[in-house]
């Protein structure tokens, strides 16, 4: 057994059964160790959410970078769009992107404000990275140039969150027609068209 191993089954146990619902005995279980062997790695079950939700929110971190990096030469609106849509996929098909997004909107109560301190540095950073690229598409008139950037990007983020609740609560039809909706009227609200 591997750390590696005894993360992802915790992640595994945490995404499916919550942290109320999972023990360090079911963890250990998936692993094929006794509880006590998970000891020598973590305190307990708190360090060890913690850990994981940790690993998991620079999962998350580095495929924004990425993509930001590999696609924000693209027309503004091709990249928004994009950004949104590369969003819904990591959802579909990434644990780590379930979990993070899971335990961001529904933390245990008593690891509250170590979990959103790492939530909202991921969206302030988020923020940083996309107003430069907001303010570049307004200076070149590729959006209306009476925005401000800064105002344009956090109700992108607005937009952001819409998707995000309904990857949770809603299934994919009300995904998609939440997406549709919400992109029309933001990229209508900054468009120059």
């Amino acid at each position: 057994m591997t750390l590696d191993q005894l993360k992802k089954a915790a992640q595994n146990r945490f995404a499916s059964h919550g942290f109320d619902g999972t023990s360090l005995a079911h963890i250990a279980e998936d692993v094929g160790i006794k509880k006590q062997s998970i000891y020598t790695y973590f305190k307990g079950k708190d360090e060890l959410f913690l850990q994981v939700f940790s690993d998991a929110a620079e999962n998350e971190w580095e495929s924004t970078r990425e993509f930001i990096g590999q696609y924000k030469t693209l027309p503004i609106e091709e990249f928004l769009y994009q950004f949104l849509l590369h969003q819904k996929e990591r959802f579909e098909r990434n644990t780590d992107t379930k979990f993070w997004l899971r335990i961001s909107f529904f933390p245990p109560a008593h690891l509250y404000d170590k979990i959103m301190e790492k939530v909202y540095t991921y969206l302030d950073e988020l923020e940083k990275l996309l107003v430069p690229i907001i303010r570049d598409a307004v200076e070149a008139k590729n959006l209306d140039p009476a925005i401000d950037a800064e105002q344009a990007t956090v109700a992108f983020l607005g937009v952001l969150d819409s998707v995000f609740v309904e990857m949770l609560y809603g299934g994919p039809k009300r995904l998609e027609k939440r997406l549709d909706a919400s992109w029309h009227f933001y990229w209508r609200g900054v468009s120059k068209d």
